[in-house]
């Protein structure tokens, strides 16, 4: 077999076991995917998804060096690829290389070929959390929203970033908006609870009361709701303590009582 065909026949392999590799790292299964992936970049070490891939498992096992040197080659080999630069980026912002990071979202976002540019928008807002710079950061989850209007972790973000600013109004927007996508939870529960709170609507305060202690009675958020429940109670007593109607003598009352006994 002559050079060509050996280097062809290689090729090909490689991208066999890159495709077998990509295979095991959706399941889960690190090492047998490594074990591929590895063979793909040894046979072909211009196949830009075999690093791609092996770096996603040395990310996994937590080979940061390698991860970062073969998300950098493959990059190198497919620099406009957008898959790759968010993947990349995000494995950057678990590092808090926030800059690197935020730099490959924005190019990944902005690509026409990329199909879902929310993905990336979402990511940096997230990322933008770790610096932490929460205007960023809303910027970011908006821009994500306006390609995507139901992202769940963008909506529930944009509500706890309102509330922090004091925008109730907003916020419930917000959270109403996901609620009509995704399940609650107890911590966003309790956020509805403190936003209804401030805007002062006593009867959806009680109406996310019943479900945080129904559907998570035993969660740290219910706890605090009762702790809450508790104080007001008992502020309620006080208030009612140092509200008892005291009659006092009118003047004379009581000269005229010494006389009388």
């Amino acid at each position: 077999m002559d050079r060509a065909a050996q280097t062809e026949k290689d090729q090909e392999l490689a991208r066999i076991y890159a495709d077998i590799g990509l295979g095991y790292l959706k399941r889960g299964e690190y090492e047998r995917a490594q074990e591929r992936l590895e063979k793909a970049v040894k046979l072909d070490p211009n196949l830009p998804r075999a690093h791609h891939y092996v770096a996603e498992v040395y990310k996994q096992l937590g080979k940061e060096e390698q991860a970062d040197f073969h998300f950098r080659r493959a990059i190198e080999l497919k620099p406009n690829d957008p898959n790759l630069q968010n993947n990349f980026a995000v494995f950057l912002c678990s590092r808090n290389r926030l800059g690197e990071a935020e730099s490959l979202f924005l190019n990944a976002a902005q690509n026409s070929n990329y199909a879902t540019p929310y993905l990336a928008y979402e990511n940096a807002g997230r990322c933008a959390l770790r610096e932490p710079d929460k205007e960023k950061a809303e910027s970011y989850f908006e821009r994500a929203l306006e390609y995507q209007p139901k992202l769940p972790h963008s909506l529930s973000q944009m509500a706890r970033l309102q509330s922090d600013k004091g925008e109730y109004l907003k916020a419930r927007a917000y959270l109403e908006r996901y609620f009509d996508v995704a399940a609650p939870t107890a911590e966003l529960v309790w956020l509805g609870i403190r936003i209804e709170e401030q805007l002062g609507d006593r009867a959806m305060v009680a109406n996310y009361g019943d479900i945080l202690k129904k559907r998570f009675a035993h969660s740290h958020e219910a706890e605090l709701l009762r702790t809450m429940e508790a104080a007001d109670a008992m502020n309620e007593v006080e208030s009612e303590e140092n509200g008892l109607d005291v009659t006092l003598p009118k003047e004379g009352d009581s000269a005229n009582n010494e006389k009388d006994n």
